[in-house]
């Protein structure tokens, strides 16, 4: 007897569909497990730009730059790469433009890497440190609603916001010898 494999997560398409309905044309990011089925719906849709950036803080300069030129975007990255986008975040806090961010959080329930614990217990200290106003996430069914109104105090608000998905949302990363 088998049993069915548990059903995919659907909290992803919650995402893609939050940042549809805001108009959201270009999406920054690192590769990121946490993140990849949003990566992948973002590619598949002809009315989105996705840029994979070598580094997290690239994204914060190309999105303020969309919002010069008229576009919404979003930076999709790990709580690790939060600790690469410090010092750009200064530029859309002086500038008062707005920006949003969606972090995947590591060192929290779970973690089996040490490394990820220093950043993962400081991002949304640092967040607030810079300014940019976190919602976090830990059930499922907030997600959505989350995304949008966060993409809502983002663009109508004009300020810095990141949505960071709790270790305990995306499930503990493991590493399995085959």
């Amino acid at each position: 007897m088998s049993e069915a494999a548990p059903a995919a997560p659907t909290w992803p398409d919650d995402i893609y569909r939050a940042l549809k309905a805001a108009d959201i044309r270009q999406v920054a990011h690192v590769p990121d497990a946490g993140h990849a089925r949003l990566i992948k719906s973002c590619e598949a849709d002809n009315n989105m730009q996705t840029v994979t950036l070598t580094t997290e803080e690239e994204g914060v300069a190309m999105l303020c730059g969309a919002h010069l030129g008229g576009q919404r975007g979003v930076l999709l990255v790990q709580s690790s790469g939060v600790g690469n986008c410090i010092n750009m975040l200064s530029l859309p806090q002086t500038c008062r433009m707005p920006f949003m961010m969606i972090v995947t959080m590591r060192g929290e329930y779970g973690e089996f890497n040490p490394w990820q614990n220093a950043m993962g217990l400081a991002t949304e200290a640092v967040l607030t440190a810079m300014h940019v106003t976190c919602y976090r996430c830990d059930r499922a069914e907030d997600v959505g609603p989350t995304v949008a109104n966060a993409a809502r105090f983002t663009f109508e608000g004009g300020r810095p916001v990141a949505v960071l998905l709790s270790q305990r949302l995306i499930g503990a990363k493991a590493f399995v010898n085959e």
